[in-house]
């Protein structure tokens, strides 16, 4: 074997010219010429005949050397040689096929990169493949901490079980306190995940001995080589997190950022501390949920034998504590995308947008598929002369398909290297001030493996369209007649078909981005419940500077009267959280005739917001019954709410007013109604009605201060007042201020991103129609110029002549748009997916539709128009 292949690549390497082989047939010939001369033939007679009785001399060379060791990598290093030649012969051609390549193999390459990361690819993390999430029964990965505590010692198919909880807090280190992000993680976070630290130690469970027993903290690489300048010595130095004291044990190892995709940490603190943290604790109480559960399963344990034994223990946990975890459930899922919370629409999603990016690549391939037929046929005289001097077929035929893959291999390397860029760019991207959200995207092995895949495929379609032309050509007449001699293959051809199927892809991408446009308006003018105009939002937390209890209330009241004296502000107030925030909550609701409070008893889930007076005023809330709250509703007063219409829907029934009504909380506390408030939005944009609870916030104290400002000055103008105010309060609170507008940004990131992304391949499909379009009709005058001169010189009319030259075009633009408009309506429910409140039947989108497609028609047949009406009749048939 060896020594067979040494052989070969020496021939192929190594190999002289020799005439070994011309000489033997040169003997040949001259043998049979001497025969037929001394058989009373003429010399010429006899060397015509010889000629004709021996065949083709070229073929008999291929013969030979087909037997030759390496003539198969010798043929195919010849044929890319060739296809070098021709293409660079061809410059203009092979530049808009690069191009077209690179542009939608790029875009595959893109969204393969996003599925790669998000969807496909495990954590990284040691046995990221086994690593998973629990959840309940919805997917969500909301537990208590009483409850992991059970599942983590009862269960049987995890190796251990670690809890974490994202959050925020106050970090000083330099005398200067910032506002950064954490996780609070259970003692064994670190051993179940199975990393080793960069620098120092981790904290473990032997660390923990009790609540508030565990003052350390572990650094991220990267925050500990952007704010500690990758100082070595960090480790053992104290610092304070909300104004206790913390010490540094170790950095986390470089490129771990958790177990959450698109969240990157600054540091993690032990859960137990909670209350250092969170300014209170909840983790006595079972059905205080909101912190994640994940772990690695056992060796040949699944993901179901899994669920199935954590439901075990759900069905023991519902028995035991029937108030708190009555009916509750499990399921195990991939860990990232906080469950199904984002897994569900990132994976949607990223579907969609692989199924538009592959229906951009086959337009790209119909495309391209139809200008090589067309050169092709060009170089029909080309393949009749290399048939009738004895070439086969098959070696012409691949020497076209080499020159497909090679512009298609070399359109994939371009396309990888923008896709390259872009990744570093949506790997740069905060989309949400403030917060440390964003994709750690990078080419690796099976993206590259996927570009490779997907520039040889596209080669071969495209390469395939024009062989059949080279098994139907006839030398005699390709040679005679040229390119007519295909004529009659062409009065209904397979390019026709093709371009039909790119306009009809275009038709479906204009389809999905306008949709897409149509959404995000809809998600900007939708009823939000509040104004967002001219209002500023100033985000602390007092617990970060070391107030507590009454102390902190008064320092709320003290900065919202503060603001208000400053000039243009119309007014002020301040809650705990705000709407279209991630930052919600939900709690549970009981009609006022319950006694019995466990979970399965709800009546709803209500979004909570715990506000001061002012606050539906500020914000621009309609109170529809009833009122808002005063400074009289406080601690030690009877406990009153304001609740919003779907949630008096749900208790009372519809048309019912709930003023004077009651319900009760978690607890059992009855709640008296004294307003009720409009709708609005909470969550997402996308959300449908939400129930929502709005409690007097000095009835229920706590220490996250969202102040809310509206002036009537831009807002700009009012931020650095603003910063200025309140720091001259207290020159340690960490404050974030921004706009409302832009605090939308993590609410409109979903619309935001489908629109780009849908526009983008909007794009891509409307630039493949123009160039399919122009190419069709460029193509269809330049064979029919000859009809159209006598058509012209017989006196025809402008219409008669663009009819006769463009005619079939336009057509085969109508079938394919009217394709296109049925297929994107029929995909409503994938672009449901994608964007909020999708409709392609719209009458916007089809209108919008039909017309983007009609200018694209007369933009790409402009120019072939304008040569049809401008053909001189004489010229032409002079020429002729």
């Amino acid at each position: 074997m060896i020594t067979e292949l040494l052989t070969r690549m020496r021939f192929l390497l190594f190999r002289k010219r020799s005439s070994e082989v011309d000489d033997e047939l040169q003997f040949h010939i001259e043998h049979s010429i001497e025969q037929k001369i001394a058989a009373g033939l003429s010399p010429s007679e006899a060397r015509r005949q010889a000629l004709i009785e021996f065949g083709g001399i070229q073929r008999t060379r291929e013969q030979v050397a087909h037997q030759r060791p390496g003539h198969l990598l010798s043929n195919i290093a010849a044929d890319i040689r060739y296809a070098a030649r021709v293409l660079r012969k061809s410059p203009g051609f092979t530049l808009v096929t690069l191009l077209t390549l690179a542009l939608c193999i790029g875009a595959n390459t893109l969204v393969f990169g996003l599925l790669n990361q998000l969807v496909l690819r495990p954590l990284n993390i040691p046995q990221g493949d086994r690593f998973f999430q629990v959840n309940n029964r919805e997917g969500n990965p909301s537990m208590s901490y009483p409850d992991y505590l059970d599942l983590r010692a009862r269960n049987h198919s995890f190796t251990g079980l670690a809890l974490y909880e994202i959050t925020t807090a106050g970090l000083d280190s330099d005398g200067t306190p910032i506002p950064i992000w954490l996780y609070t993680a259970s003692g064994n976070y670190f051993d179940v995940v199975g990393v080793h630290p960069y620098l120092g130690r981790f904290f473990h469970q032997s660390d923990i001995h009790g609540l508030s027993t565990a003052p350390y903290v572990v650094l991220s690489y990267d925050f500990w080589h952007s704010h500690f300048q990758s100082d070595r010595t960090v480790v053992g130095r104290v610092v304070q997190i909300n104004k206790f004291n913390y010490t540094v044990l170790g950095v986390a190892p470089q490129g771990f950022r958790g177990t959450e995709l698109f969240y990157a940490p600054a540091l993690w603190v032990p859960t137990v501390d909670e209350e250092q943290i969170e300014g209170y604790s909840m983790l006595n109480q079972r059905g205080a949920r909101g912190l994640w559960i994940a772990g690695h399963l056992k060796p040949g344990v699944t993901p179901a034998q899994a669920a199935a034994d954590l439901n075990t223990i759900g069905a023991w946990l519902s028995k035991t504590y029937p108030k708190d975890d009555d009916g509750i459930g499990f399921s195990v899922g991939k860990p990232g995308l906080a469950g199904d919370l984002l897994g569900k629409p990132v994976r949607a999603f990223i579907a969609g947008l692989m199924l538009l990016a592959a229906l951009i690549l086959l337009a790209a391939c119909a495309n391209l598929g139809g200008l090589f037929a067309a050169r092709a046929s060009d170089r029909v005289r080309e393949v009749s002369l290399r048939l009738a001097l004895g070439s086969s077929r098959i070696r012409i035929a691949r020497r076209l398909l080499t020159e497909a893959v090679i512009v298609s291999l070399a359109g994939g390397v371009l396309g990888l290297a923008g896709s390259f860029v872009l990744m570093r760019a949506i790997s740069a991207w905060h989309p949400i001030p403030g917060m440390p959200i964003s994709l750690d995207l990078h080419i690796d092995g099976r993206t590259c493996a996927a570009a490779l895949l997907l520039a040889l495929v596209s080669g071969l379609l495209f390469g395939i369209v024009p062989l059949r032309q080279v098994f139907r050509t006839d030398p005699y007449q390709g040679i005679r007649n040229g390119a007519a001699t295909l004529a009659r293959f062409r009065r209904f051809s397979f390019r026709d078909l093709l371009l039909a199927a790119q306009i009809a892809v275009c038709a479906v991408l204009v389809t999905a981005s306008l949709v897409a446009v149509r959404g995000m308006l809809r998600s900007l003018h939708s009823n939000l419940g509040f104004n967002p105009q001219n209002v500023v939002q100033v985000s602390t937390d007092l617990d970060m500077s070391g107030y507590k209890g009454d102390a902190t209330a008064a320092m709320q009241r003290r900065m919202m009267d503060t603001v208000a004296q400053l000039s243009g502000v119309t007014s002020v107030a301040y809650a705990d959280r705000i709407p279209l925030n991630l930052g919600w909550s939900n709690t549970a609701i009981f009609r006022d005739t319950t006694t019995d409070y466990r979970m399965s008893n709800t009546a709803a889930y209500a979004m909570q917001y715990n506000v001061s007076p002012g606050f539906f005023q500020t914000v621009q809330t309609p109170i529809l019954q009833g009122r808002a709250f005063t400074w009289n509703e406080k601690t030690g007063t009877p406990p009153v709410a304001v609740i919003n219409r779907e949630l008096s829907h749900i208790l009372f029934g519809a048309n019912i007013n709930p003023v004077g009504r009651y319900f009760r909380a978690y607890s059992g506390k009855r709640i008296q109604i004294i307003g009720l408030a409009e709708n609005g939005k909470y969550k997402t944009l996308s959300e449908d009605p939400q129930p929502a609870a709005f409690f007097p916030i000095l009835q229920n104290p706590t220490s996250s201060t969202w102040l809310v400002v509206r002036s009537n000055r831009e807002p700009g103008d009012l931020i650095p007042a603003l910063d200025q105010t309140l720091h001259g309060l207290d020159p340690s609170l960490p404050l974030t201020i921004h706009t409302w507008q832009s605090e939308l940004g993590s609410a409109l990131l979903a619309a935001r991103a489908a629109s780009i992304a849908l526009g983008v391949l909007g794009s891509l499909g409307a630039l493949l129609a123009i160039t399919g379009i122009f190419g069709m009709a460029a193509y269809s005058v330049s064979k029919r110029l000859r009809e159209i001169g006598i058509r012209i010189a017989l006196g025809a009319q402008r219409t008669t002549v663009l009819s006769a030259a463009l005619g079939r075009v336009f057509r085969l633009l109508l079938i394919g748009s009217v394709v296109g408009i049925i297929l994107g309506i029929a995909a409503t429910k994938l672009l449901a997916y994608i964007v909020y409140q999708a409709t392609p039947r719209d009458p916007l989108v089809l209108i919008g539709v039909i017309v983007t497609m009609l200018v694209l028609g007369l933009v790409a047949a402009w120019i072939p128009a304008q040569r049809a009406l401008a053909a001189d009749p004489l010229a032409l048939l002079r020429e002729e």
